[in-house]
């Protein structure tokens, strides 16, 4: 209907033509107004339910709809589209069947064995001769020590000094005692009275 008008509007703007040229331009109207009121045989076949209205509507939504999401996939990112699982409490997650555990009628009772005592570290052990006994609870122990020398063979003959706790006070000077090594008991006393091995003539 649009084009008939348009072309009235166009034949009453012009000026007066031949009637031949009016007839084949009538001629050549019916054809379109044919053409839009009937629609093609295909589109009937295809879709028989969709009126002509909704059919010519449906390219543009569907031009229209190709666009749309082509512009919203665009801007959203990566991490949106992809969703997280969401964690459950563990009240509700899934339960492992465990083996059931035979129980015995009757518990043993608990028997604590003795600890055993750690033997201390090998201890060194002096022999010597009782040098001094003037301070109170603490003798000075003279001990000889004779080896030969590593290269020269010779006999070398040295001595050292070592302050013991006597707790008892019962050595006395020319006393031959045996000493073991103890904890510090004091600044220059880590040895103590083990023996008196042979008492002074």
């Amino acid at each position: 209907m649009a084009e008939e008008e348009q072309q009235n509007e166009t034949t009453e703007e012009t000026p007066a033509e031949t009637p031949e040229a009016e007839a084949a331009a009538a001629e050549q109207a019916a054809p379109e107004a044919q053409a839009t009121e009937e629609p093609p045989a295909d589109q009937t076949e295809a879709a028989p339910d969709v009126p002509a209205e909704a059919a010519e509507e449906a390219p543009a939504t569907e031009a229209e709809d190709a666009e749309a999401p082509a512009e919203e996939a665009a801007p959203q990112p990566a991490a949106e589209v992809k969703k997280k699982r969401k964690r459950l409490p563990r009240s509700q997650r899934h339960q492992h069947s465990k083996p059931a555990r035979e129980r015995p009628a009757e518990r043993k009772p608990i028997t604590r064995t003795a600890k055993p005592q750690p033997e201390r570290g090998r201890r060194q052990e002096r022999r010597g001769v009782v040098v001094s006994n003037a301070m109170d609870k603490t003798i000075v122990v003279k001990v000889d020590t004779i080896k030969a020398h590593p290269r020269y063979k010779k006999v070398v003959r040295r001595s050292a000094k070592f302050h013991a706790h006597d707790e008892q006070n019962s050595a006395n000077v020319g006393d031959v005692v045996r000493i073991v090594e103890t904890r510090p008991l004091s600044k220059t006393k880590h040895w103590k009275l083990v023996e008196v091995v042979e008492a002074a003539r």
